[in-house]
């Protein structure tokens, strides 16, 4: 006889979230590489959002949501005059940075950019530092933003290690409104109690699908989906900081779980045996452990895993750029994922079309020996027929090994090989990079390319005097962490 009621006992909170809390609440950051590594991270990152501010269809979105809006004590959106509510700034600042698709990458089983939370981590702090001067407190220091984004990167990417959303239709963006809520709550004050509370309703929001990544409907959503989920994570940190109740079990409850409803496939008319429960794994704990091995994207504005095709183009580039017309093939050899998510043949139909298509991604360089965030526009597009016909003619093969060393702890390698085929057989040999320039085994070579680009970005938004200023600050580790939020926050203001 089947039961007639729920056995209503509230449980402890579920493991992983309290792993979670307990890891922000009580963690201090000592490694010196993370620190210099968040350093470079929090400089590129602002350097990607400036560069976005060059684009309409960027700025268009940012501001208050009701124009002439006055926030006491507003958090400021660097490049811009504008001082707004956290939780708006929060958005607009994520928006800026991701815009591009310029800002740094993690690869596992999910994918994902964690510097997506700084637009959570810099929103709540500039107001908190505002706030705090005026009750004649000390503000909030960079120290304490490189921390938050230390602990924000490994949440979002201890999680991704082994859990895969998109298997399940998801987009990695829920990482990005989990790790924000849980740095925001602690900026916030949280204690442990309140710490999991905010959590919980991070997790128990309908979640974003992965629909507007991808052919046919891949748009600009893309661009602003992080900014999004970063400025609910500051939401709903504000909201657990009022005393909101928590949801437990809000993962492993049976049927109305997490676990249940969005992570585990099943005919939704039946109740979801234990065995066929798919549930979170944590392979390591939470340390420092992502910041460290982040991904730079140094070179290219373009999705991750094209960046080594992109590379191995513009090798290719000298042998093939006055010899187009005999090109019959072109071979790009890659891995399982590159061809999951951005290898796409047919009309491209917008610009966030074109960043996520490895053969676009492949035959600009082929044809110009470079790729930038203007190649991937209506107008560059529609004045260069060239590129869709060199696409036409491509051929993408998966690699088995590139396959296995892109999951490999000791490896993470994102491959790609690229090869030119001309009439009448001859061909330029396949050229193979498997690390990227922003790779943490190419980080020595990266990290003077990595200033040059801040430098470029810097110049799009400030005065000479201006951009010296400010890349000198960051040249200074012990001088940018010893600073103020404040006055950071001005620095970096209209």
């Amino acid at each position: 006889m089947s039961e007639t009621f729920d056995l209503n006992v509230r449980p402890d909170y579920d493991d992983i979230l309290q792993r979670i809390a307990d890891y922000v609440l009580s963690y201090q950051v000592e490694s010196r590489e993370a620190l210099n590594t968040a350093r470079l991270c929090l400089m590129d990152t602002l350097g990607c959002g400036l560069l976005a501010l060059r684009f309409p269809e960027c700025t268009k979105l940012l501001g208050p949501v009701v124009e002439g809006t006055v926030v006491p004590q507003g958090a400021r959106v660097p490049g811009t005059s504008y001082r707004l509510d956290p939780i708006k700034a929060a958005w607009d600042i994520g928006c800026m940075v991701r815009w591009l698709d310029y800002n740094d990458t993690w690869l596992a089983a999910e994918w994902g950019h964690p510097s997506d939370n700084l637009g959570a981590i810099l929103a709540v702090s500039d107001h908190l530092s505002q706030r705090r001067l005026a009750e004649g407190k000390p503000p909030l220091t960079m120290r304490q933003v490189l921390d938050a984004m230390i602990m924000a990167h490994e949440i979002q990417g201890v999680l991704a290690l082994e859990n895969a959303f998109n298997r399940v239709g998801l987009d990695h963006v829920v990482l990005v409104k989990v790790a924000s809520t849980a740095v925001a709550a602690w900026l916030l004050g949280a204690g442990r109690e309140r710490m999991l509370s905010a959590l919980s309703h991070a997790w128990v929001d309908g979640q974003a699908l992965r629909t507007y990544r991808h052919a046919p409907n891949a748009g600009s959503r893309k661009s602003w989906a992080a900014g999004d989920a970063s400025a609910r994570g500051v939401q709903l940190a504000q909201i657990a900081m009022r005393g909101e109740m928590g949801i437990p079990s809000v993962l492993t409850a049976p049927q109305w779980g997490f676990y249940d409803v969005l992570f585990s496939k099943t005919n939704r008319d039946q109740s979801i045996k234990p065995a066929e429960r798919r549930n979170f794994s944590l392979p390591q704990p939470f340390g420092c452990y992502v910041m460290e091995n982040v991904l730079f994207k140094v070179a290219f504005p373009a999705e991750f895993h094209a960046q080594t095709a992109a590379e191995a183009a513009i090798q290719l580039h000298a042998k093939v750029k006055g010899r187009i017309g005999e090109i019959e093939q072109v071979v790009i050899t890659t891995h399982e994922s590159a061809i999951r998510i951005i290898s796409k043949v047919g009309k491209l139909a917008n610009a966030a079309d074109r960043d996520h298509c490895l053969q676009y991604m492949t035959a600009v360089p082929l044809l110009f020996g470079e790729l930038q965030a203007e190649h991937y526009e209506d107008g560059f597009h529609q004045a260069h027929p060239e590129i869709d016909q060199l696409r036409d003619k491509m051929k993408v093969e998966e690699d088995a090994d590139y396959s296995r060393e892109y999951l490999e702890p000791d490896k993470r390698s994102i491959a790609n090989a690229v090869e030119v085929i001309f009439r009448g057989g001859e061909r330029t040999g396949k050229v193979a990079v498997k690390y990227p320039i922003g790779h943490r085994r190419r980080r020595k070579e990266a990290i003077p390319l990595l200033e040059t680009k801040f430098r470029r970005n810097l110049a799009t938004c400030f005065s000479s005097g201006r951009c010296e200023e400010i890349f000198n600050l960051f040249q200074d580790q012990q001088a940018l962490e010893c600073g103020s939020v404040n006055e950071f926050s001005q620095l970096l203001s209209r």
